[in-house]
């Protein structure tokens, strides 16, 4: 049997300022996996920055949920692996798709934090442990999923927050997702901008109104604030 092919979706608006290092770190991939830029309408040089480092690059409406379906919809991949931009991926493309090679149905990563605070150890100590528990990846876990199912899914909710709250509890109902040990890294700028003890109550705030079945387009103003 031959190995899956794979696609990265990656969904950017604004990253300008680190959006260069993060498609550079991903350069060993395209031997293996397909790059998919799709820019939400960046008012900054993001589409001109991936210009050359990525496989596709198209322009889309904003929204990181439709930015990843339109993606999805260009990638050629059996498997797509859904990545932020500020989220780094460590482990080696042939590692994964050796992992691939077993056919998970889907699943995502471990997660660390970049910022030194001690505070970032409890926090992403708290996720990873809150999505094995509960069986549902944030977006900067880096979901990956195979297309078939993507697909027969009816791929992303159209909605501004929860895409991949909402996914994920759709795909748990197929089948038990694969939770990777080697962590990927993301950025702790939100927790950095806003502080750390307002962001984890405002994500819990957020996650606890979505589960008693608020609007997301509500959410995602308060998110935004």
């Amino acid at each position: 049997m031959s190995p899956p092919t794979l696609s990265l979706v990656i969904p950017v608006l604004n990253e300008a300022p680190r959006l260069a290092a993060s498609l550079d770190a991903l350069q060993p991939w395209r031997e293996f996996a397909e790059l998919v830029l799709v820019d939400g309408g960046s008012n900054d040089d993001s589409p001109a920055i991936a210009e050359g480092r990525v496989d596709r690059l198209e322009l889309s409406e904003r929204g990181r949920a439709r930015q990843q379906n339109v993606g999805a919809a260009l990638a050629r991949g059996d498997y797509l692996l859904f990545l932020h931009s500020d989220t780094t991926l460590n482990i080696a493309p042939k590692e994964f798709l050796e992992y691939l090679a077993e056919d998970p149905a889907w699943g995502f990563f471990s997660i660390r934090l970049d910022g030194r605070d001690w505070r970032f150890r409890i926090i992403e100590r708290f996720m990873c442990w809150r999505s094995r528990l509960t069986r549902v990846a944030t977006g900067d876990q880096a979901l990956f999923v195979r297309r078939d199912l993507f697909e027969s899914q009816g791929r992303f909710a159209d909605i501004p927050l929860m895409e991949d709250v909402e996914i994920s509890k759709r795909l748990r109902r197929v089948a038990p997702p694969r939770v990777l040990g080697p962590p990927v890294f993301t950025s702790s700028r939100r927790w950095e901008r806003r502080g750390v003890l307002h962001t984890v109550l405002l994500m819990w705030e957020l996650r606890l109104r979505y589960w008693l079945g608020a609007d997301p387009a509500d959410l995602a103003r308060r998110y935004r604030g």
